[in-house]
């Protein structure tokens, strides 16, 4: 009986933790869909990062794929506050570069 109400207290700490979570991101005037999308989008901004240290090295169908999935990180960057990611700051701004300069790339080559 002790460990089934011990369980029950557990659930509700959990649901009152979200419950406060969702309320936090309400509170920043923000959509949880929108948060939860740039969590996501934060994780592959690690991972355009390292391409876009290395994308004079990149072919075409690569930058075609850095470009697409770089939009997408700026679409769920911009939802949000930027002083949620100030200290992906740098990261962003080097995608955003190579993002611009492949994109120019690609408009002088067409």
């Amino acid at each position: 009986m002790g460990l089934l109400i011990i369980i029950y207290i557990l659930i509700f700490i959990i649901f009152m933790l979200i419950a406060i979570a969702v309320a936090q991101i309400k509170l920043a005037g923000m959509n949880v869909k929108d948060f939860w999308s740039f969590i996501e989008a934060n994780q592959i901004l690690d991972k355009l990062y390292v391409f876009a240290k290395k994308y004079e090295r990149l072919d075409v169908r690569e930058q075609l794929i850095f470009l697409k999935e770089a939009e997408r990180v700026f679409n769920a960057f911009d939802k949000v506050p930027s002083v949620l990611w100030e200290e992906e700051y740098q990261k962003y701004m080097k995608v955003l570069n190579t993002y611009k300069d492949i994109k120019m790339v690609r408009w002088e080559s067409n």
